[in-house]
Parts: structure tokens; C-alpha cells; sequence
């Protein structure tokens, strides 16, 4: 019998224990150590395995406490722990603009298999405010970004929504978009609405309060505008997102007749948004005994060490599974120190979170691959986080179509496609409403009136009139806006740079014996280097192009798959 909660015990008995006190002395000793270190301008290899030691021990506790928040937002104890752990860490926070400079100063030469921090460190200098600014900086984004993200986090979670004369946690309301009867969809779409309505006021505030404060930040650093830092965290040049955005733009009808095609097979002219995730085909209902068994099956002939990691994940209890109020909505996957992983799911019977499992198993599987390196290498930009990932997820679908009924086939088929059209489609409506926030959140703050016409604005930009319904308050139940800036185009890059990697490797049975190497450096390089090692030119628009031929491919499947009027 699979168990659905974690368990959390292996990391730390408790908060009280004698493990998590020796942790939590550990890490400031880490910190203090670094700090030594930097005053005296010791050696560079000497800083840098503090810095190692220092994440080492600081991971298992943001793991632990993170994973207990996230299970029940309602945890005062984790919640309280948390944020001390935030204002611990604010005395490394500190030292990173001194740390900043330090390597900025070395050769790069010198640094080994640490190369790319110095290059990085010596391009950020050019942007840091003065070290007591940064300082200061840090220390306000305790109660400025971090307070309003936790707003989001918190109020989110214990959202709930008044359907058919329930209240229901807001997370079981949008998991009814599965649902194949459209009259229930509906009216979870029109209950969805009025719950986030009610609540307008509060996140409207959380997503100024966020925006405003990147947009300062990002003029005092001296930044061209306010997506250039995204461009440098996440490795690529601005020439690689304009190749890819301008791939986008012209997939966007391939899209927009899947969804006519998804209409059809509904009995609608038109799609509304809450046909967007409902099943065409029928399927059996995947329990989560049957998940497991698929999923390391399946996995196994072609990535034997993933189908391992997706075991031991089941086995040892890394994930917690369903949905349940005061519990987070979405999914998530952390490391949890020693190639382990924590992973959050909100799982119902359907092949879609099968294939949510099987995606953020790969996240897992990468955590691993990325144990072999100093654990300063470890920190993965998102437009490679997500190769692992888009990889376990195409091998299930692949596996899943060869072996499926045509009725069962075609649930499966749509079900790739809808995950494909979020991340191409809508993830396109969330960049541009993003820009759009940017650039009047220089001026003013804007109004939740002001928020969902942006939202809407853009979602007619990204799905045109194949959709005849929008959602108003997408900005309200997407975290990322608050946790971070931009949190969207690295996904259509991992999508795209998974594919092309599912590819290549079906193409040639040796890259895959190296693809484990490529998940353990890709916190080594450029996105744009690393990809030049294997053969992809990410400045040319004819690269996203052949990924996106994977998915005309699979619209085309479709076609045929789909029974004549």
C-alpha cells in the first residue's frame, strides 16, 4: 500500500530534537566561518568550500521546514521556525555582496570547476549597490517581497470556494477542471471566480508590494529594464529569449487548432476555459498503486536510474500526494540534501497527475544527478531545471500511446498536449501580463480591476479565438508572480530544451549515456554553452522551431486518432 503523506523523520525527528539544534548551531557556525574567511581574503578554494559546507547544512533545514509549511499552512511551530530560519540566513544574505565582489576579483582560471561563479560574480559586481544598501536591502525583503509572498501562500491555501452548497478547499475546486462532465466544470469555474473575487483586495496589495519593490531594486542596480536580471540568472542572453519568443508567437495557431480540434471532440464550436484540462477520450482511473507501477515501468528500459529514483520516492516516502485544505496547490519537488528530494502533489485519479509524478520525479532524478558536484554547482538556472523533467514526462507518454486502447490513447495524447499548451500558450500570456505589470508598476499601483484586465488582455494575445471564455484572476492563483520575476519563460525553454534532448537521444542511443553528466553540470555553464557541447545553436529561432515539430507531430496524432464527425 503506498503511503501519502511524507516522512519527514529521516531529515529531523523534530523541532525540539537534539538533530535539528546541532543542525541549526551547524549553520551558524557555517556562516560565521564564511564570514572569517572573506575578512581575511583567504584563498579562493578555501572560501569556496565554506560556501559548500555552509549550503550543505543549511539545506535539509529549509527542506524540512518549507515541507512542513506547505503540508499545512496552518503548522504555527514550522511556521514560526521558518521565519527564523529567513532571518538566519540574513546573516549570509550579508555577506553575499562581499562574497560578490571577492570573486569578482579572481581569475577565473584559478577557480577550477567553479569557472563560471567568478564570470557570473564579475558581471554582478556591475550591478550592486553599495554594500550597505544591498545590506539593507536584504534585510527589508523580510517584511517586504518575502512577507507578501507568504500573504499569497497563506491565504491561497485556505481559500475555499461554495460549490453545489459545499465549501471546498479552492485546490479540490480546480482539480474539478479534470472533470468530463461540463456542467460540473462550469460551475467550478463560476465558484473558482467568486472565491478569488472575495479575496481580490489582499493579493492585489501582495502583487503591487512584490512588483514594486523588484522595479526599485532593479533601477538602483543600474538594470536596462526590469527583465534583464531574469536573463542573467537563468544563463541565457537576451538574443536566446528573442529566438524562442519569436518561435512562440508563430506556434500559437498549431495550438489554436488543437483546441478547435478539442472543441470538436467536446461537441463545442469553441473551447471555454474550463473545457482547457477536461478529458476527450476515456481512460480508467489511475489509482496511485497503478501510478507506481507505470511510472518506474515505464521509465525503467530507457532510463534505468530515474525509474530507481521514482521507486525509492515511493519507497522511503519523499512525497506528499493529496490535496487537502491548509495544503499548498500545485506541485513541487526540493532537495532535501544527499540527492534526496521532497516532493508536494496534489494528486487525483487521472493520467494527468500521473504525468505531473512523473515530471517532478524527474526533478528528482536530477537533484541526484547534481550530488556528484560541490553544492555551490548545484544551483541549477530554471531554463535547465527543467531537462529532467519534460524527458521522464515524454518517455511515459511515448510508453503509455504504444500500449493503450484508441479510446484510452486518446485521453493520454490530449492530456501531453494540454500540459504542452500551458506551457507554450498560457505560459506566452503570463510573460506578456508580467511585462505589462512591470511597466505601469513604475508609476503607480494597480488596481485588482487593473490586474485582471491585463490578464485578460493578454490571454486574448496567447489564445485568440479558439477560447471563448477567459480567467480574469490567473494572477491571483499563480504563486510565481509572487515568489519571483519571470518565473514563466524558463518553463517554455525547458519544455523545448527537453524536447530537443528527448530527441537527440532517441536519435543516438550514446547520448543517453551521458545525459546523467549533462544533469550533474548544468549548474556549470551557460545555457547557451551547454547546449553548444551537445549541438544546439539556442540563438536561432530554427532550434525552438524542431522542438516545437515534436508537438505539430503529436496535434497531427490527434487528427488522426480523433473519430470523424
Amino acid at each position: 500500500m503506498t503511503e501519502t503523506t511524507w516522512d519527514l523523520t529521516p531529515l529531523f525527528p523534530g523541532l525540539e530534537s537534539p538533530e535539528f539544534q546541532r543542525a541549526w548551531e551547524g549553520l551558524k557556525g557555517r556562516i560565521g566561518r564564511l564570514k572569517e574567511l572573506l575578512e581575511k581574503q583567504a584563498l579562493l578554494l578555501e572560501v569556496l568550500e565554506a560556501l559548500d559546507a555552509l549550503l550543505e547544512e543549511a539545506t535539509p533545514l529549509q527542506a524540512y521546514l518549507y515541507a512542513r509549511y506547505s503540508a499545512d499552512t496552518r503548522d504555527e511551530a514550522a511556521l514560526a521556525k521558518l521565519s527564523e530560519l529567513e532571518v538566519l540566513l540574513l546573516d549570509f544574505r550579508r555577506l553575499t555582496p562581499r562574497l560578490t565582489r571577492y570573486l569578482a576579483l579572481q581569475d577565473p582560471e584559478e577557480a577550477g570547476p567553479y569557472r563560471l561563479l567568478v564570470e557570473e560574480a564579475k558581471e554582478e559586481a556591475l550591478h550592486l549597490m553599495p554594500e550597505g544598501e544591498e545590506v539593507l536591502a536584504a534585510e527589508l525583503s523580510l517584511s517586504g517581497r518575502q512577507a507578501w509572498n507568504k500573504l499569497h501562500e497563506s491565504l491561497t491555501s485556505q481559500i475555499t470556494a461554495l460549490l453545489d452548497g459545499e465549501e471546498m478547499p479552492i485546490t479540490k475546486v480546480r482539480n474539478l477542471y479534470f472533470h468530463p462532465e461540463e456542467a460540473v466544470r462550469r460551475r467550478a469555474y463560476e465558484a473558482e471566480l467568486k472565491a478569488w473575487e472575495a479575496h481580490e483586495v489582499p493579493l492585489a496589495f501582495a502583487l503591487n508590494g512584490v512588483k514594486g519593490e523588484a522595479s526599485v531594486l532593479n533601477r538602483r542596480r543600474g538594470y536596462r529594464d526590469d527583465l534583464e536580471p531574469t536573463l542573467l540568472k537563468n544563463r541565457i542572453p537576451r538574443k536566446v529569449l528573442a529566438a524562442m519568443q519569436e518561435a512562440v508567437r508563430e506556434s500559437l495557431p498549431l495550438f489554436w487548432r488543437y483546441f478547435l480540434l478539442k472543441a470538436k471532440a467536446l461537441g463545442k464550436e469553441r473551447l471555454d476555459w474550463w473545457d482547457l484540462f477536461a478529458p476527450i477520450g476515456r481512460g480508467r482511473r489511475w489509482t496511485l498503486e497503478e501510478a507506481r507501477s507505470f511510472l518506474v515501468e515505464k521509465l525503467a528500459p530507457f532510463l534505468p536510474r530515474a525509474a530507481e529514483v521514482a521507486e525509492r520516492a515511493f519507497r522511503e516516502r519523499w512525497m506528499d500526494l493529496l490535496p487537502r485544505q491548509g495544503k499548498v496547490g500545485g506541485a513541487y519537488c526540493m532537495p532535501q540534501g544527499q540527492g534526496k528530494s521532497l516532493i508536494l502533489a496534489n494528486y487525483e485519479e487521472s493520467f494527468e497527475s500521473v504525468s505531473t509524478l512523473a515530471h517532478e520525479l524527474g526533478h528528482a532524478y536530477h537533484n541526484l544527478a547534481l550530488a556528484r558536484v560541490p553544492a555551490s554547482l548545484r544551483d541549477v538556472p530554471m531554463t535547465l531545471a527543467e531537462t529532467a523533467s519534460i524527458m521522464n514526462e515524454t518517455l511515459v507518454v511515448e510508453a503509455a500511446l504504444k500500449e493503450a486502447s484508441p479510446e484510452e490513447g486518446l485521453l493520454i495524447l490530449d492530456a501531453y498536449l494540454q500540459g504542452a499548451a500551458q506551457v507554450v500558450v498560457d505560459i506566452h500570456s503570463r510573460f506578456l501580463f508580467e511585462s505589462w505589470v512591470f511597466a505601469r508598476r513604475k508609476a503607480r499601483e494597480l488596481s485588482p480591476r487593473e490586474f485582471r484586465e491585463l490578464m485578460v488582455r493578454a490571454q486574448d494575445e496567447a489564445y485568440g479565438e479558439a477560447l471563448a471564455t477567459r480567467h480574469p484572476y490567473m494572477w491571483a492563483v499563480k504563486g510565481h508572480y509572487y515568489g519571483a520575476d519571470f518565473y514563466n519563460y524558463p518553463y517554455t525553454f525547458g519544455l523545448l530544451f527537453g524536447l530537443a534532448v528527448y530527441q537527440e537521444a532517441k536519435e543516438d542511443p550514446a547520448f543517453a549515456e551521458g545525459y546523467e553528466a549533462l544533469l550533474a553540470e548544468s549548474g556549470m555553464h551557460r545555457a547557451k554553452e551547454l547546449a553548444l557541447r551537445f549541438g544546439f545553436d539556442l540563438e536561432s529561432p530554427a532550434f525552438w522551431r524542431k522542438a516545437l515539430k515534436v508537438l505539430e507531430e503529436k496535434v497531427e496524432e490527434l487528427t488522426r486518432r480523433l473519430p470523424a464527425p
